[in-house]
């Protein structure tokens, strides 16, 4: 493996390429990219500037893990729907039916992906995009393993813990 050009240290709020992504209802803030793990893991601070989130999906390749930073989530990982709070974390396995929704603004969820494979490259070409539910959104993630397979969470499902 080749030693990346990671600076080691990146301030709250501060990008690894200094760049964020505006991406759907929020800004994408990597922190350790694809390229700085071999592809191995992706991590993203992300900032929720209103409510929403993803379809239901799931990843084919990837393991994709939330930790809340702030505000509330609820989230639907299989059959399951749990309400997240700041300090909680949620595991949705590949291959898993998984959704989640803001539903206080501002909010703060750091998400892993692994491994990284192309992550990255999904959320940027999802900058360009104003909604998730679209055929161009289904495309663009089909194009990167993800399976959209059922509409957004409304945010007032009964949870189960």
């Amino acid at each position: 493996m080749v030693l990346s050009d990671h600076p080691g240290k990146l301030a709250d709020g501060e990008d690894r390429f200094g760049t964020p992504m505006h991406f759907l209802n929020g800004r994408f803030d990597i922190k350790v990219s694809a390229a700085d793990t071999g592809g191995a893991l992706c991590i993203i601070d992300t900032l929720r500037d209103r409510v929403g989130g993803p379809p239901l999906h799931y990843h084919e390749h990837q393991d994709e893990w939330f930790f809340v930073r702030e505000g509330t989530f609820l989230f639907r990982i299989g059959d399951r729907l749990h309400r997240a709070q700041p300090g909680d974390s949620i595991f949705g396995p590949r291959r898993v039916p998984h959704a989640f929704r803001c539903l206080t603004a501002p909010a703060r969820l750091l998400l892993v992906f692994q491994p990284a494979l192309r992550i990255e490259e999904f959320f940027a070409g999802g900058t360009r995009l104003e909604q998730a539910e679209t055929a161009a959104f289904d495309a663009l993630s089909l194009a990167h393993g993800i399976v959209n397979i059922g509409p957004t969470l409304r945010g007032d499902e009964p949870v189960d813990g």
